[in-house]
């Protein structure tokens, strides 16, 4: 334990070097993301998380293995989150990893090579080096995935939120306009939510928009259909507008049917005309 204590104390006082050393060794011409940017708040901060990763990797000599990891997570997360970072692809992440490794191994390397009597545990020391980035970069990767892969669920439920505003108009009417292909989970997005809004803005009429719509088939219609009886339900009449000639005709053909509810050619005449007024198909 001695030995590593002391092993330990070289390295730490080495940190500020490994940080210098390794990010004027970066090959920025080539490098994308935090390793390329000039942004000098940027490089300070990337400094600071070099830095910060070995005061804590050196503990790997004088704290016992577990404690050493489950400390270590609080950084692999800030890295795995960090916003620098997510822009960066992940290759040239792991390339920076495995160049930091390097370097302690170098330093071991010199270590010993200055306590000759020590060269027996160099072997173990570069084995606990390597197992301790093994380890590191596996969470690291795990870490990054899942953090990537929320967010971008969370991209998705925006943009299915956005896509499909109930946009609240007078009198308790609202409108909401359908852009795009409709998919199963859109479709189920839509129903779920449009019900959902039209309940917290007290709407009593809803003005469905199908002109953004480019291809209308069973699945749509039904979805449709499905949430026009749910909002029957709730008390919310609905009327639909904008179904080009070409999706009329594909409804047609489908044997899909729109009788008994409310149709406007345009968007604007079923604005414009008092929903009292709408006649039925």
């Amino acid at each position: 334990m001695h030995r590593n204590s002391e092993l330990h104390t070289f390295l730490l006082e080495k940190a500020k070097v490994l940080t210098e050393e390794w990010y004027e060794s970066l090959d920025k011409t080539n490098s994308k993301g935090v390793y390329a940017s000039t942004n000098p708040e940027v490089v300070a901060t990337l400094k600071k998380q070099n830095f910060e990763f070995h005061l804590q990797l050196c503990k790997i000599f004088i704290e016992e293995e577990d404690k050493f990891f489950k400390d270590f997570e609080s950084w692999i997360l800030s890295i795995a989150q960090d916003e620098q970072h997510l822009q960066t692809p992940i290759h040239h992440i792991l390339q920076e990893f495995f160049r930091v490794r390097g370097q302690y191994l170098k330093f071991i390397d010199e270590f010993v090579t200055l306590h000759q009597e020590e060269k027996e545990h160099q072997l173990l020391w570069n084995h606990m080096i390597t197992k301790a980035f093994d380890n590191v970069v596996l969470k690291f990767v795990e870490e990054n995935q899942k953090y990537s892969e929320e967010r971008l669920q969370a991209q998705q439920d925006m943009i299915k939120e956005l896509s499909s505003p109930v946009i609240a108009l007078d009198n308790n009417r609202a409108l909401l306009p359908l852009v795009g292909e409709i998919d199963t989970s859109r479709a189920k997005f839509i129903l779920e939510n449009t019900l959902e809004q039209c309940g917290k803005k007290g709407i009593n009429h809803l003005y469905i928009d199908l002109s953004g719509v480019v291809i209308i088939d069973t699945l749509v219609a039904d979805q449709i259909f499905n949430l026009i009886k749910a909002l029957n339900l709730i008390g919310v009449k609905t009327t639909l507008s904008g179904i080009r000639p070409e999706i009329a005709q594909t409804t047609v053909q489908l044997g899909i049917s729109f009788n008994n509810i409310s149709i406007k050619p345009t968007l604007a005449g079923a604005l414009t005309l008092p929903h009292s007024s709408d006649t039925r198909r």
